[in-house]
């Protein structure tokens, strides 16, 4: 078994008294909109504990410049979003979750703006957008390109004004704790570490995974530092089957300065009439999609990749996007024109050098339309968990809707797990003193710099299994993997820097792991050397602890796309 797979395993005594305690019903792991709507929806039952490992201003959630994709139109229809979500899904998409969120998005988005989300209005209605593949306006947004940050605010305050909800914030989860090492083993709650607290443990009825994205698993990305893939790391350990890591969604257009951050030029710039020019100044989409510059973003992203490929060593290394049609953009999109005045860029003049970076994990701890994971007790939802609503690439701005819609269910359905109730997965409630398991290391020494772990990682990630992949560059990414674990991590075990990097480490392998098997290009997932689809590959592709290969699952009503 490879090192990086086969974590070794230790007893902690149950209520321990070499930590300090907390006991919850439920304990939410995560602060962005899932874990928020989560939270609230199970203090509707009980007491909740959300962490949150930074300031619950800086998440996923918060970055999103994108909207909220819900049927609020008398001209759009369920079935109209249903069918623009399974075609953008490429075969892969869970048809009976897709329908469930879908449903459920106009009675989301009441509730939201009942707790005072901001959203645009025209008229007094609310204004709605159109993002690439959507085939109607449905897109509500907040402050033009600032909807995260309203939606991160609104959920923010209602959880401060509940009373059954207690946020802990600066807090990291370093490990699960479970009451086995294998099938039926319950989840009881985490190891967390906070800097005046340092470690303790809260036990908890339910754990639910909200702990968003992977982005910093790629040199470029639009997601905040903090996105290190710790959720589907604690969730592989804990036992819980992890799918489709081959589904790496790259956002098309991110803004290219040479040495700054890329930072995000929201796909509804392109909704509002903005064009993709190559190094020519000539639109190139009208010739690769008939939806053209609003084609879905794996379409967009490939075509963009290979424009610059075409260019040469000596071209530009990005496109450009043409802003210039876009009526009122400083109203429209305040924020990205306060990131481009920064660079001495007007959009109203100016052509603004984008490529794609890593921008959402559609992938990741797989559960079932409410939540559950394969580990009794534990949950997941957000961009941790791979429902089923996304398929192999998601559709612009269903990702909120899945945030607030899921994340709910998963808060509700947490209620099962409180002693004496029947749950789905049949386990037996705890009761009296039993033996508990973590994968928290006692220590270790070191031998590599944690730092330079974290850039060549993030490198070979980018070079190889970006955008487009091939077995021989998989196989190098393997090869470096395969390095890493022969050593151990220079203070690995001092504070949370280190316990992210081997979440990296981990989640990292098992992408290339899942890239390698899927022989096929597929929505976001593309191979140079299996350049089409492939009928024997209309399945999830599973990734448990102590299994060696992937663990195929059928799709749930899935239709092939067309694109």
């Amino acid at each position: 078994m490879h090192p990086l797979f086969d974590n070794r395993r230790y007893l902690i005594p149950f209520r321990s008294i070499l930590l300090p305690q907390i006991f919850t019903n439920t304990l939410v792991i995560g602060g962005g909109a899932a874990g928020l709507s989560s939270a609230l929806a199970a203090s509707e039952h009980g007491d909740a504990i959300l962490v949150s490992k930074g300031k619950l201003t800086v998440s996923n959630t918060a970055w999103a410049q994108g909207g909220i994709a819900a049927v609020l139109d008398s001209g759009d229809s369920v079935e109209s979003h249903v069918r623009d979500t399974l075609e953008a899904g490429a075969g892969l998409c869970d048809e009976d979750v897709v329908r469930r969120v879908i449903a459920e998005g106009p009675a989301a988005m009441k509730r939201l703006i009942a707790m005072g989300f901001d959203a645009d209005r025209d008229a007094g209605a609310v204004q709605l957008g159109r993002e690439g593949g959507h085939s109607s306006r449905r897109i509500v947004h907040s402050h033009g390109d600032a909807t995260g940050r309203e939606l991160a605010r609104c959920l923010t305050e209602e959880a401060k004004r509940t009373s059954g909800v207690r946020v802990f914030e600066d807090c990291f989860v370093v490990d699960l704790l479970t009451t086995g090492d294998g099938p039926g083993a319950l989840c009881m709650g985490a190891i967390t570490w906070h800097p005046r607290h340092r470690l303790q443990m809260i036990w908890a009825d339910a754990t639910i995974i909200a702990a968003g994205g992977s982005g910093a698993l790629w040199r470029e990305t639009t997601n905040p530092p903090s996105a290190t893939a710790d959720g589907l790391a604690l969730a592989y350990r804990a036992g819980a089957t992890l799918a489709d890591l081959a589904f790496m969604q790259f956002h098309p257009t991110t803004l290219y300065i040479a040495g700054a951050a890329r930072l995000l030029i929201s796909e509804a710039v392109r909704g509002e009439g903005a064009v993709l020019l190559d190094a020519a100044h000539r639109p190139f989409m009208k010739d690769v999609h008939p939806l053209a510059d609003l084609a879905p973003r794996d379409i967009v992203t490939r075509a963009i990749y290979r424009q610059v490929a075409a260019q040469g060593p000596g071209g530009e290394p990005h496109v450009w996007l043409d802003a210039r049609p876009v009526k009122d953009f400083a109203r429209r999109f305040p924020g990205i024109h306060e990131t481009l005045s920064r660079f001495d860029l007007d959009p109203s003049k100016d052509l603004i050098p984008v490529n794609p970076a890593a921008h959402y994990m559609v992938g990741g701890v797989r559960t079932d339309i409410e939540g559950r994971t394969d580990v009794p007790g534990l949950y997941a939802v957000g961009e941790a968990a791979c429902s089923g609503l996304h398929g192999a690439n998601r559709l612009a701005s269903n990702s909120l809707l899945e945030a607030l819609v899921l994340g709910r269910a998963a808060g509700l359905a947490a209620k099962e797990m409180r002693a004496g109730s029947k749950n789905t997965w049949g386990a037996v409630p705890r009761s009296g003193p039993v033996q508990v398991i973590s994968d928290i290391p006692i220590s270790s020494s070191g031998e590599l710099d944690l730092t330079d772990v974290r850039s060549s990682l993030r490198s070979v990630m980018w070079r190889h299994a970006g955008v487009e992949r091939s077995g021989d560059m998989l196989g190098d990414v393997s090869e470096m993997f395969d390095f890493w674990a022969r050593y151990t991590l220079d203070k690995i075990f001092d504070d949370p820097f280190g316990w992210e990097t081997q979440n990296m480490l981990l989640t990292g392998a098992l992408v290339a792991r899942s890239a390698a098997w899927r022989r096929e290009t597929r929505g976001c997932h593309a191979r140079r050397d299996f350049p089409e689809p492939s009928a024997e590959f209309i399945v999830h592709d599973g990734w448990r602890r102590a299994e060696n290969s992937a663990r195929t699952e059928p799709v749930r009503g899935g239709v092939e796309s067309k694109a």
